[in-house]
């Protein structure tokens, strides 16, 4: 293919949140009526994605009032506004065509039940910019050299030294296997006696 047809094709790709089949989205697009422009939400499940570059398309599947309904969007197409993802199904195909033969509860996809923060981030559902900076500059430093800044910082807020604790008795008894001197049962105090 000629590199000017590419460099065209991809002037006109546009940046979309990352989904696949059996993920639920919420499609904006306008709708043009006259002389009049609207924007429509179309919510459902994706039932197939096909295609590639400019040419990529999405179908997506929802009930309304029992009946099936279809709906093929090409992914880079100026009308549409913008795509959510409501949700990210369980599935293990890439076409969900078996969707089409039920109704009801049975034709539900299963929710994915964790998403890590990564996919979050990258499905646009979560964005945390302190998060993400505080993620970075741990990643940046090793992990001994974190102890020693903790270790450091502690050691300021104190505004005093350090001093090292007395436990060379405290073992010495701990070794010997000696009762430590105040018996907290009095009632085994008068047994005794």
């Amino acid at each position: 293919m000629s590199t000017v047809i590419d460099s065209l094709e991809r002037s006109q790709l546009r940046r979309i949140p990352r989904f696949a089949a059996g993920d639920r989205l919420r499609v904006h697009f306008q709708v043009v009526e006259g002389t009049r422009r609207r924007t429509q939400v179309f919510e459902g499940v994706v039932i197939k994605r096909q295609g590639e570059g400019v040419r990529e398309t999405f179908t997506v599947r929802k009930q309304s009032f029992g009946v099936g309904v279809e709906r093929t969007f090409p992914v880079h197409s100026p009308k549409i506004e913008r795509i959510e993802v409501a949700a990210r199904g369980d599935v293990r195909r890439a076409k969900l065509y078996y969707l089409r033969g039920r109704v009801g509860k049975r034709a539900r996809v299963r929710e994915r039940r964790y998403t890590g923060p990564e996919e979050r981030v990258e499905a646009g559902l979560l964005h945390d910019p302190a998060a993400e900076a505080a993620a970075a500059s741990d990643a940046e430093v090793p992990g001994d050299a974190v102890d020693a800044q903790a270790l450091e910082a502690e050691g300021a807020d104190d505004g005093a030294t350090a001093e090292p604790a007395d436990t060379g008795a405290a073992a010495a008894d701990a070794d010997a296997g000696e009762a430590p001197a105040t018996d907290p049962d009095p009632a085994a105090d008068q047994a005794e006696k």
